[in-house]
């Protein structure tokens, strides 16, 4: 097929472009090659892939390259934790909305549109009370934060609850990147439904392996670890280290793309792309130092990222029961990062520039204070 990969420079783009090629299509790629995410054009664009520089929210560029495309992956996204709240919704649900716009418009017969989701559009996820049963709780409020009160309790009495994997039904977005990713989800699933264009939202989790980029002020444990202990240091541990996520191979999640894009029995749907166990912040860190052999462990300082979520992993039987499942883990992704990075010029300023800017927006802030 003739397929249009929209952010196919980046992390996930890239990856699923080499191996759409590799199975023989004929890809095309929309990057506007944005910082911070790119510092110039990337040496991993996919060869055999036709590059165009441009912005997913121009509607002639788009326009042009849907007439001659059979399918989409649109995976051009504005991320990070900042406060930049409409330019998360005019870069992720805008840019989704004027795709699909154009299909109509242009009677498009495509076979596919799978559009990147993120796990941030769970929320805090799905929760259990022992009394009150199933909990979908919001936000921990600032003060309880800085009372280094960090787990949720029930909403409804405040007891304990029990973390349990967030199913595709689950949508409780509580930051401004999810809830665009949810919103995208929404624009994506309904009109595909309604003007007859299959389509696939895909809820990634935390994706790990090389490519994904190093300049990122929030974004990415696995590079924020590794950065760390390459440059000689530790990371800190936000919160008390005990924060649950789930972490998914960039290769699964490529075997995860390329299987919907054929799969009659994924369109009109939401999946969930995760990598299937939780890890405590303090466990991943621990597989990171591991990989480069220190002997200082992750460094907990009292400090949390005002809006983190406590705990999420992600329920992955739906996209299982189509026949996919991940083989690879962790401590896979960190070798290959590990692999991708070294030698790499510049590193020892990322990680200050990093702090300084999630500081500088009031991002990390300490307990008791």
């Amino acid at each position: 097929m003739r397929i249009l990969v929209t952010g196919g420079a980046g992390f996930i783009g890239s990856h699923t472009c080499d191996r759409l090629v590799a199975l023989g299509h004929e890809v095309t790629v929309l990057d506007v090659l944005a910082a911070p995410v790119h510092r110039g054009t990337p040496e991993h664009l996919t060869p055999g892939a036709e590059f165009y520089e441009g912005d997913v929210r121009n509607p002639d560029l788009v326009r042009n390259l849907l007439r001659r495309t059979d399918a989409v992956y649109h995976f051009a996204a504005y991320q990070d934790y900042l406060p930049d709240f409409a330019k998360f919704t005019d870069v992720n649900v805008t840019s989704t909305a004027m795709i699909y716009e154009i299909v109509v418009a242009e009677k498009l017969d495509l076979a596919r549109i799978v559009v990147a989701s993120s796990q941030a559009a769970m929320g805090e996820g799905l929760y259990s009370c022992p009394e009150h049963g199933e909990q979908t709780p919001d936000m921990r409020p600032e003060s309880q934060l800085e009372a280094a009160r960090w787990d949720l309790g029930c909403p409804v009495c405040g007891g304990p609850v029990d973390v349990l994997p967030t199913p595709e039904r689950i949508a409780n977005p509580q930051n401004a990147y999810g809830m665009s990713k949810h919103g995208e989800e929404v624009v994506a699933i309904n009109l595909g439904r309604r003007y007859g264009i299959p389509t696939v939202a895909l809820r990634y989790s935390i994706v790990q392996g090389p490519r994904q980029s190093v300049f990122n002020a929030y974004s990415g444990a696995c590079r924020i670890f590794n950065l760390h202990y390459l440059l000689g240091g530790a990371p800190t541990l936000y919160e008390d280290g005990q924060a649950i996520r789930d972490y998914v191979n960039i290769h699964d999640v490529v075997d995860a793309n390329v299987l919907v894009l054929d799969d009659d029995r994924a369109a009109g749907r939401v999946f969930n792309v995760g990598g299937g166990t939780g890890y405590t912040t303090q466990e991943f860190a621990e597989i990171v130092r591991r990989q480069y052999g220190s002997d200082r462990p992750g460094r907990i300082s009292g400090e949390y990222r005002f809006g983190d979520t406590r705990h999420i992993t992600s329920d992955i039987d739906a996209l299982k029961q189509l026949g996919w499942s991940p083989s690879r883990t962790p401590a896979d992704s960190v070798a290959e990062y590990a692999e991708w990075l070294r030698g790499m010029p510049g590193l020892d300023e990322v990680l200050a520039e990093a702090d300084a800017k999630m500081r500088s927006l009031g991002v990390v802030r300490r307990a008791g204070t």
